[in-house]
């Protein structure tokens, strides 16, 4: 045959054989899916960790000088303890369908999670077909140490650093993932529908509800409210920490909803993982924006604090269902993050609730939006249902957790004393102050 047939003929062939390869689905290989889908929750897994080091900073960066280095003693503290708690406890409970059938109730609930042998191959992987146990009991872990993290910053500067650890392992251990188990463990929450795709009820509103129960019982710093019903402000003590702070979070915050599509093994969850982040990034965006344009307007001057918080509420809103909207309703779901932000921070002073980082505003406030928010882009919500699950979520978490506050304060109580908190913390509690000046 000649070339100049040759050519030709060749090229229809490739045309033809190309275009019955995109006819035939292909399927992906069961190993490729396997590794795939657990290297989603180790790369989500460590993203989520790195924002234990965000929530130091921010909290850090906030807080007066004297009361840096509590700060991070509790930030260290609580996740090691989380961490603890959570394989000892919390992973069995938050997932109880599964080990509480193989292992007894009992055993089921306290026996620590077990990972896949050393060097498992298919036949001994625990679920071949999906991802392996220890990708998904690091990921899940992650998560709920951040849940403790959010209730350290609203109780700062006057409480006890061994009673919150106490309250820290009670609440990663049991309150946690004991609420985590009705929706995500296939409770109740979920078989009537409920709707949170990466945890702005399940976990961002826990953190809130138990910091609010806290801040209540605690009461609040000395000097923060006069008699005259007027809020006296305490200076940050390092504001460019406090930023670093934010974009740790908001970084880490891909990993938070992105790997919580809990699965990258085919072409629509890696489009739909990418869309996450998209998402995710314009709720960010739009909420710091909406924050830096409303604080100019009702103080003439930008509130630099508003802004980073007005990032992080648009994250926690976005959070619930981070999938489905399009950028422009991200950005208004985050944007309106922003705003309740702005407004939550001054009507918590208003009610005496002192929150010393705003993290009651950006998760609890923010979170409940985000949830309800699920209802305009997702068809499946239900917004009774949605607003039921908040109730229960809110309620159970409250309550429990104002329960564990006040055994606390009658044991062992849980506020330093007036001295102490007028010397510092650092120094009172710790002997160790975080800078050599101390103000």
């Amino acid at each position: 045959m000649k070339l100049k047939t040759l050519i030709p003929a060749f090229g229809a062939y490739m045309i033809a054989s190309t275009v019955q390869a995109q006819e035939t689905a292909i399927a992906v290989p069961t190993d490729s899916v396997f590794i795939l889908n657990s290297l989603l929750f180790l790369i989500g897994g460590f993203l989520v960790f790195w924002m234990a080091a965000g929530f130091s900073m921010l909290e850090a960066g906030l807080v007066r000088s004297k009361n840096v280095t509590m700060q991070l003693t509790k930030n260290m503290g609580l996740f090691g303890f989380a961490c603890f708690a959570y394989y000892l406890v919390g992973y069995n409970l938050m997932y109880p369908l599964g080990t509480w059938a193989t292992e007894g109730v009992i055993s089921g609930i306290w026996g620590p999670a077990v990972l896949e042998a050393v060097g498992v191959d298919a036949a001994g992987a625990d679920d071949y077909s999906y991802a392996s146990t220890g990708s998904d009991f690091f990921f899940q872990l992650m998560f709920c140490a951040a849940t403790a993290s959010i209730v350290s910053g609203a109780l700062a500067e006057r409480i006890k650093l061994w009673p919150f650890l106490v309250f820290t392992v009670i609440l990663t251990g049991l309150i946690y993932p004991l609420q985590a188990s009705w929706k995500w463990g296939g409770g109740f929450l979920d078989a009537m529908g409920f709707l949170d795709f990466a945890g702005s009820t399940v976990v961002h509103s826990v953190g809130g509800w138990a910091a609010l129960a806290g801040a209540l019982i605690l009461g609040p710093r000395i000097g923060k409210y006069t008699k005259e019903g007027k809020t006296v402000p305490f200076m940050a003590s390092n504001l460019p920490l406090a930023t670093l702070g934010t974009f740790i979070l908001w970084m880490g915050w891909f990993g938070f909803n992105g790997g919580s599509q809990l699965a990258m093994g085919s072409i629509g969850d890696v489009a739909d993982i990418s869309r996450i982040f998209a998402n995710t990034n314009a709720a960010a965006a739009a909420g710091s924006i909406a924050a830096l344009i409303l604080t100019q307007l009702l103080y003439k001057k930008p509130d630099l604090t508003m802004v980073l918080n007005g990032a992080l509420a648009g994250l926690v809103a976005i959070t619930a269902e981070p999938l489905t909207p399009t950028l422009g309703s991200a950005s208004i779901i985050g944007a309106i993050g922003g705003i309740i932000v702005v407004f939550g921070v001054p009507l918590l002073d208003k009610l005496k609730i002192d929150d010393v980082v705003g993290a009651i505003p950006v998760h609890l406030f923010a979170g409940i939006w985000g949830t309800i928010a699920v209802v305009f882009t997702n068809s499946d919500a239900s917004l009774s249902t949605q607003l039921y699950s908040i109730i229960v979520v809110g309620l159970f978490t409250f309550i429990a957790s104002a329960i564990l506050w006040y055994i606390l304060k009658s044991v062992s109580g849980i506020r330093v004393s007036e001295e102490d908190e007028i010397t510092g913390l650092d120094i009172s509690e710790l002997g160790m102050p975080a800078y050599d000046i101390v103000k």
